[in-house]
């Protein structure tokens, strides 16, 4: 609970703030919910989106929650007519420059979802997108032009926390839309394909491309198995989205910022390098060189026999510092821990490493 002799009136309560918050953050810490589809807590607000409206008497006009420091005595009004006008207006408008049909947006987008609780008229006339893209030919993002609201969430996601500008605001007027320099392929600008701008979209305008070659059919639900990612040692945690009836990870996402240590960031490694757990050239039978030279199937103890055999051959010959182990980080960390103990404990050497090691 905050501390302070700051305080505000918020529909009809006295609340207390810290200076330097926004009406926005003393709502959201006070239970009350203002809807919002430009804001992140990690990037500078914005106020671009119009949906957090809000009104403060003394002022004309209605006024951007996640823009607007808290004052001493401020009234703020989250849930009046006017604002309820508002945001049901302002909705209608956004889904009237959407994509017909829940098949391009559904209700599991952040506009959809917010278009239903605030009654959001479905049936206005759709407006002909003037927002251009063209294909790119990257492996993992795809952008959709005519779902964009515009929000900014991803250029300013791209600039403020991966440092990178890859991708900003281009044109004016309707036709203003997501691009990069020269509007060349992100392969060719300094995008690091990390997928943060995916993960920011409320509308699904950049989504991922992987999961549409292999993606559960629309009835199906995806179970997220929260996990850490592998591939370096920061340790960031992240979501495998299975289809549980396939048996299969059909994408990766992030957990919400401010949840875990990697404040809901993730790399181009740790969001779309898992297509190797189904893929068909992964073994799954050991596999031991015969007297030829080929390799041939072998049973578990077989090969594991033929290692042992191996390595203690080496360290007889050669000493115990003629072994390396290198293990994957592919691997989990319990398995990886099993490693560097077989190294040590078993055939005591240190000559071990893994890219993750820290």
């Amino acid at each position: 609970m905050i501390q302070s002799r700051h305080q505000l009136s918020l529909n009809g309560a006295a609340v207390s703030f810290a200076a330097g918050e926004t009406v926005l953050a003393v709502a959201a810490r006070a239970g009350t919910a203002i809807p919002t589809l430009c804001h992140d807590s990690r990037l500078e607000p914005a106020g671009c989106c119009r949906s957090c409206l809000v009104e403060i008497e003394g002022r004309p006009r209605m006024a951007p929650a996640c823009a607007t420091p808290a004052a001493d005595g401020m009234v703020v009004a989250t849930a009046s007519e006017r604002v309820a006008r508002h945001r049901r207006t302002l909705l209608s408008m956004y889904l009237a420059d959407q994509p017909a049909g829940p098949e391009r947006g559904g209700h599991s987008c952040e506009l959809h979802a917010m278009a239903d609780e605030f009654g959001a008229a479905p049936d206005w006339p759709k407006m002909a997108p003037l927002r251009a893209g063209r294909a790119d030919p990257n492996p993992y993002i795809l952008f959709e032009p005519d779902k964009c609201i515009l929000c900014a969430r991803c250029t300013r996601y791209c600039d403020e926390v991966e440092g990178v500008s890859a991708i900003a605001l281009a044109k004016r007027g309707p036709a203003t839309t997501i691009s990069t320099a020269d509007g060349r392929g992100l392969l060719d600008t300094s995008c690091e394909l990390c997928g943060g701008c995916i993960d920011v979209c409320p509308t699904g305008a950049m989504t991922e491309k992987m999961p549409r070659t292999a993606a559960a059919p629309p009835e199906r639900e995806l179970e997220p198995v929260r996990t850490t990612c592998n591939y370096c040692g920061v340790g960031c945690q992240m979501d495998l989205n299975v289809d549980r009836a396939a048996n299969r990870v059909v994408k990766v996402t992030s957990p919400p910022p401010g949840t875990t240590t990697n404040d809901g960031n993730l790399c181009v490694k740790g969001r779309f390098a898992y297509d190797f757990i189904g893929h068909p050239d992964r073994l799954t039978t050991p596999l031991v060189r015969a007297q030829d030279g080929s390799l041939r199937e072998a049973s578990w103890d077989e090969a594991l026999q033929r290692a042992a055999d191996g390595l203690r051959g080496v360290a007889e010959r050669h000493g115990r510092d003629a072994l390396g182990f290198v293990s994957s980080s592919r691997c989990t960390g319990e398995e990886n821990y099993l490693v560097q103990k077989l190294a040590r404990a078993v055939f005591d050497t240190n000559n071990v490493h893994q890219c993750s090691a820290t």
